[in-house]
């Protein structure tokens, strides 16, 4: 492929590294992660409420990794409340699960940053093939996109398997009981997951550009010494 051409690829994945980067970070910091709506079932009991009824015992929130907010509605109007993660939660939430998150995040928007840089400097400079060529653009692309999904895994266990939303709903909360209706990721969420999928094509790219995948290339190179030695 002609240089100008592979300048070009290597451009474009480097603006999609840094575009990505920049969207984590903001969706590291924005409490739309997940958008829950939960009943308060002690009142909803109390009144024996049902169809419509059921609007008024109706909650709703919205958070991310560390702040949030809601409504909570048990038959006598809307009671509006924040939370934070730190220090708020920490009794009530999986600890480990929720920081891990935070940190797998954390790594995937500095080595998401360093792939921008490498792309960059394939593009213009002249990279050395163990670790600034390709090589180390196909490993950077693929930790990324590992990050990425790990944290996706990771969140949606901890929404969904030690029920998130619930615990959130229910702090506090020494009178009623909170039960979750919907959960619905929201922008942050798919931010994330967008991420994941660009990394998966900034490796397509690099494929393009003309680039054996590694563990392709060194299967060629051994197949070609061992018909050299049988050679002689």
């Amino acid at each position: 492929m002609p240089s100008q051409q592979k300048k070009v690829i290597f451009c474009m994945a480097g603006v999609l590294s840094f575009v990505c980067a920049l969207g984590v970070v903001t969706a590291l910091g924005t409490p739309l992660w997940i958008k829950a709506t939960f009943l308060c079932k002690t009142g909803a009991l109390l009144v024996n409420a049902s169809g419509q009824e059921l609007d008024k015992f109706m909650g709703e929130m919205q958070y991310g990794l560390f702040h949030g907010e809601g409504v909570r509605q048990c038959g006598l109007g809307a009671r509006p409340f924040r939370f934070s993660f730190f220090p708020d939660l920490l009794k009530a939430i999986p600890v480990s699960i929720h920081v891990n998150v935070i940190l797998f995040s954390m790594i995937l928007i500095v080595l998401t940053m360093v792939g921008t840089a490498f792309f960059m400097y394939n593009a213009f400079g002249k990279p050395f093939e163990t670790l600034h060529g390709p090589l180390g653009l196909y490993l950077l692309s693929f930790i990324s996109g590992s990050c990425g999904c790990l944290v996706m895994i990771l969140f949606a266990s901890e929404v969904k398997i030690h029920h998130l939303s619930e615990k959130i709903a229910n702090y506090k909360e020494g009178i009623y009981a909170y039960k979750t209706q919907s959960e619905k990721y929201t922008t942050s969420f798919w931010v994330v997951f967008i991420c994941f999928f660009v990394h998966f094509l900034n490796g397509l790219l690099i494929r393009l550009a003309g680039f054996q995948f590694p563990f392709a290339k060194s299967k060629d190179t051994e197949t070609t010494n061992v018909a050299v030695d049988l050679m002689y």
